[in-house]
């Protein structure tokens, strides 16, 4: 296992590179060369590594929302207000709404089979926004009307919703038990998960007052607690149903919230830790795929996938009436929706590891809206932010969407 590691970890970073270079997303290069490793092509992986895929893809999901919460300033959602909230849930939902529409029609799917569908596929991509839109907040542009922090916040809020909506439906259709009462569960696990967050950050915040650790130990303290909680939700699943998830980005808002300058040096030592399990996460998925159902369903899933961002693209339409954008400007916010790739492939496989009918097409799905939006978001953001978007001067004064 340890030779099939370093030959992802090696080949993965020279193929992102590589793609990099040719100006496409490196994540598309991660997931190539897991495809060309899987067992339906070249076969080069050891099998325990795949074994444990699923666990590895857990722990970078855990990266990715600690990350979001270190990141997620409430005085800067407050300021934004309305539109953030909105681009949060909104598009999101519309894109689901989509998918439970088209996806029984085009692959005979369930209605929970189609909302768990939808939620996989439905979460926007921090790893192709988030660099894109800092850059623009550096380079002053839109910056007036706030718009790239409002679209900061927004997707940085949009994967949580959309993770928390997969794993409560995650729980139905294994369960076979998709009725009101089980419904109960999501408002549930929300409120569960956010109150032992607050609660676990006390600690945290106590102990990180006290003791004056260092940035490393701080970092392993976060991330040991965070698997901590997640083992909490797996006891206590037979019980009541607990969002540890959604804990473990509570407990990064309040590490920012009342110890602000600790929180941006922990967040640069996650987004070094990200650095290895990004490529971990993405070959992994790719190694993961079955080529034959690419090939089987790739056509229909392609048309269910642009289906369903005509319904996305609604929903940002949506979300940014009464703003004071433009129209450019709204056009803008909607291609910085398009872009998927991160919560793909953290989720896109936990429906086939645990053994649903309907895995092999989530995973399938998962990477093709990958493989498709990521490429196109990238680029189009890239080449039209000058042409859509106003320069500030850094003179003006600014003033908020309200």
């Amino acid at each position: 296992m340890v030779y099939s590691i370093g030959l992802v970890l090696i080949l993965g970073f020279i193929l992102g590179f590589l793609f990099e270079r040719i100006k496409l997303p490196k994540i598309i290069g991660m997931i190539f060369i897991g495809i060309l490793m899987s067992p339906s092509l070249f076969d080069l992986l050891d099998p325990s590594l795949l074994n444990i895929s699923a666990s590895l893809r857990q722990i970078a999901l855990v990266i990715v929302l600690t990350r979001a919460g270190l990141s997620l300033d409430l005085d800067r959602l407050k300021a934004i207000g309305r539109p953030a909230i909105l681009l949060s849930f909104l598009p999101a939902t519309f894109e689901i709404i989509g998918i439970v529409i088209f996806g029984p029609l085009l692959f005979g799917i369930s209605l929970p089979e189609a909302i768990l569908l939808g939620s996989v596929i439905a979460a926007v991509s921090p790893a192709i926004i988030v660099p894109r839109m800092i850059d623009l907040k550096k380079k002053r542009f839109g910056e007036e009307k706030k718009i790239p922090e409002m679209i900061l916040a927004g997707a940085s809020l949009d994967d949580i919703y959309v993770i928390i909506i997969f794993y409560a439906t995650l729980g139905l259709v294994q369960s076979n038990s998709f009725n009101a009462l089980a419904l109960l569960n999501i408002p549930t696990s929300i409120i569960l998960g956010i109150t032992l967050g607050f609660l676990v950050s006390l600690y945290i915040i106590f102990i990180f007052k006290k003791f004056k650790f260092s940035i490393p130990i701080q970092v392993l303290w976060l991330v040991g607690v965070s698997f901590l909680m997640i083992g909490l939700e797996e006891a206590l699943k037979p019980y009541l149903e607990v969002s540890a998830l959604l804990g473990v980005m509570t407990m990064g808002m309040m590490v920012l919230f009342k110890l602000k300058d600790e929180a941006i040096k922990l967040e640069i030592g996650y987004q070094k830790m990200w650095v290895f399990f990004e490529i971990i996460l993405f070959v992994l998925v790719g190694a993961s795929v079955d080529i034959n159902y690419i090939w089987n369903f790739g056509l229909l899933a392609v048309l269910l996938i642009f289906g369903a961002l005509s319904f996305r693209i609604f929903g940002v339409y949506l979300a940014l009436i009464k703003t004071g954008l433009d129209f450019k400007e709204k056009l803008f916010v909607a291609i910085s929706y398009l872009p998927k790739a991160t919560v793909q492939a953290a989720i896109g496989g936990i429906a086939l590891s645990n053994g649903l009918a309907i895995g092999n097409l989530i995973l399938t799905m998962a990477v093709l809206s990958i493989v498709i939006t990521a490429p196109i978001g990238a680029i189009l953001i890239d080449n039209t932010y000058n042409k859509l978007l106003i320069l500030e001067s850094i003179h003006e004064d600014n003033h908020l969407i309200n």
